[in-house]
C-alpha cells in the first residue's frame, strides 16, 4: 500500500545564536557563529492511509517541530517528505492572525488554501456553528481567549476537509464539552480513512483514539507501532522518570540536548571549528 505520509531520515537543525549581532554577521558574511541543534535528527517513519497515529514523548522532545513538518509549514533541513493530500494543522492560534477578527480569518484561511469566495461563504456558518464563541467572532482574535482560539482554529481546519489531519495539543485547553464535539468530528474523519496524528500529553487520549503511536525522545524516535504497545512502553518510561530528583532530570535533558548540539564557529578562512558544547548545554537546559 501506498504511504500517506513517509518521512526519510528528515532533520530540522536550527541556529541558536549567542547575540543578534551574530545573527546579522551570517546573513552577510556567510560565517556562522552559534549553536547548532537539532529539534529532529534522522526521523524515518511511513503510515499508509487511515491510520491515526499519537505522538508522545516528554516537553522537548520535538513534538511541535514534527507537527509543524507534518503540515508542511515549514521544509526540513535534511531529508525527504512526503505528504499525499491536502493537510491541514490544528493548533492552538496556529495560522490566526490576531490583529484581525474570526470572521477576517476564516477568509484569509479559505483564501490561503486557494478556496475562493463563494466557497469560504458556504462554509462560514459551519465554521462559526463548530467554534460556538457567540459575539467574539467580530472581534480580534487577539481578545480571545487560549480556548476560543482553539476552537475558532479547530473549526477552521476541520471543516476545510483535509485529506492529512495534524491536531498539536488543540485539546489541552477549553471545556470537556467542546473536547467531546472535536472527538466525535476525529473520529468521522477516522471512519473515512483519513490520516490522522494527534500530538499530546494526555496518555489516555492517546490510547482511546489512536491506533498507532509514535514516541519522541529529544529529537528521534524511540519507538513507533501498535498504540496499545508503545503507549505502555511510554508508561513504564515515565514512572522511572518521575521517579528521578529534578537535578537527575536535568542530568538526562543535559546529556540529551548534548548529542543534538554542535557549536560552531567560522574562522576568516571560512573553516567550521568545534567548540566545547558544555557553556551552551547548561544556557539550554535553564
Amino acid at each position: 500500500m501506498t504511504s500517506q505520509v513517509k518521512f526519510e531520515n528528515v532533520s530540522k537543525r536550527y541556529t541558536l545564536y549567542r547575540k543578534q549581532s551574530d545573527k546579522l554577521k551570517e546573513i552577510f558574511t556567510g560565517k556562522t557563529n552559534g549553536t547548532q541543534f537539532y529539534a529532529l535528527r534522522n526521523v524515518s517513519f511511513e503510515v499508509p492511509p487511515g491510520e491515526v497515529v499519537g505522538i508522545i514523548g516528554i516537553n522537548g522532545s520535538g513534538k511541535s517541530t514534527m507537527s509543524n513538518l507534518l503540515a508542511d509549514v515549514m521544509p526540513p533541513t535534511h531529508g525527504q517528505i512526503t505528504l499525499r493530500g491536502k493537510t491541514a494543522l490544528i493548533a492552538i492560534s496556529s495560522g490566526l492572525n490576531g490583529q484581525l477578527t474570526g470572521m477576517e480569518n476564516i477568509e484569509l484561511k479559505g483564501l490561503m488554501l486557494g478556496m475562493s469566495k463563494e466557497q469560504i461563504a458556504a462554509l462560514t456558518p459551519e465554521i462559526i456553528d463548530f467554534a460556538d464563541i457567540g459575539e467574539f467572532i467580530h472581534q480580534p482574535v487577539k481578545t480571545y481567549s487560549s480556548g476560543m482560539k482553539s476552537r475558532l482554529g479547530f473549526a477552521i481546519s476541520i471543516n476545510i476537509d483535509p485529506d492529512i489531519l495534524v491536531i498539536d495539543e488543540a485539546l489541552s485547553v477549553g471545556d470537556q464539552t467542546f473536547t467531546d464535539k472535536c472527538l466525535t468530528k476525529m473520529n468521522e474523519f477516522k471512519d473515512q480513512g483519513k490520516t490522522i496524528f494527534f500530538i499530546s500529553h494526555s496518555v489516555s487520549q492517546v490510547k482511546q483514539f489512536c491506533t498507532q503511536a509514535l514516541w519522541l525522545e529529544y529529537g528521534e524516535i524511540r519507538e513507533y507501532g501498535p498504540v496499545e504497545e508503545i503507549v505502555g512502553e511510554y508508561n513504564k518510561f515515565l514512572k522511572w522518570y518521575r521517579q528521578l530528583t529534578k537535578s537527575q532530570q536535568n542530568q538526562y535533558k543535559e546529556s540529551k540536548l548534548t548529542q543534538r548540539t554542535t557549536i560552531v564557529d567560522s574562522n576568516d578562512l571560512g573553516e567550521t571549528i568545534v567548540l566545547p558544547r558544555t557553556q551552551q548545554t547548561k544556557e539550554m537546559t535553564g
